[in-house]
């Protein structure tokens, strides 16, 4: 198997990020793209960083299992299938799966720190970062966060104000000028969704 070509994808928490990817992984098979995420490589809760309100922040770069993402993300890009466990975010009522990820032609990785990994962002092909009004940021992720992950909304605004957006600010933003193209999603994705998933189509035929 050909070395697959890698597309990273960064974006602040409530871009779109995981909206954006599956839409374009509707358009393909396991065979055609693999989808690999690093928010199943987050470190356990005990490890994570305690603020100075005994709150663990889990928006840092040493939140994750930087040195276990970059090794299974080599062995996708080797041709090498991955079984993991899915990280829940904590959340008590949700039960982990175990996940494969098949090696194939095109691998796209998200993360909010992919380009912040140097030895990560230099694997990659295709650098995009979905871009948003930060009041839209903080909409979604209070809708994600207390429908999906079960957090209580006083705990969702002192994590985005403490954590997320510093974090934003410091080891995402930065990368903006970095990328090969930014995708406004502060309405719509649906004409980059066209231009990615051509651009997918057309590499496929190859």
């Amino acid at each position: 198997m050909l070395k697959p070509y890698i597309i990273g994808i960064t974006g602040g928490s409530g871009s779109g990020k995981t909206t954006f990817i599956n839409r374009i992984r509707e358009q393909y098979t396991e065979d055609e793209v693999c989808v690999f995420s690093q928010d199943n490589y987050y470190k356990p809760r005990e490890e994570q960083f305690t603020d100075e309100n005994e709150e663990k922040n889990f928006d840092l770069p040493e939140s994750f299992e930087r040195e276990r993402f970059h090794s299974d993300m080599l062995n996708l890009s080797n041709g090498e299938d991955l079984t993991i466990k899915e990280y829940t975010f904590n959340n008590s009522l949700v039960e982990p799966r175990m996940l494969t990820f098949k090696a194939a032609p095109i691998l796209i990785v998200e993360g909010i720190f992919i380009f912040h990994f140097r030895e990560v962002a230099k694997l990659m092909n295709l650098k995009l970062y979905i871009d948003v009004k930060e009041h839209l940021k903080l909409i979604r992720r209070i809708k994600r966060d207390r429908i999906e992950r079960n957090y209580p909304l006083e705990d969702v605004l002192y994590r985005y104000e403490k954590h997320v957006f510093p974090s934003y600010e410091s080891y995402i933003a930065p990368f903006i000028d970095d990328v090969d193209l930014i995708i406004n999603n502060n309405k719509t994705m649906e004409n980059s969704l066209a231009v990615i998933n051509g651009f997918l189509n057309n590499y496929l035929k190859k």
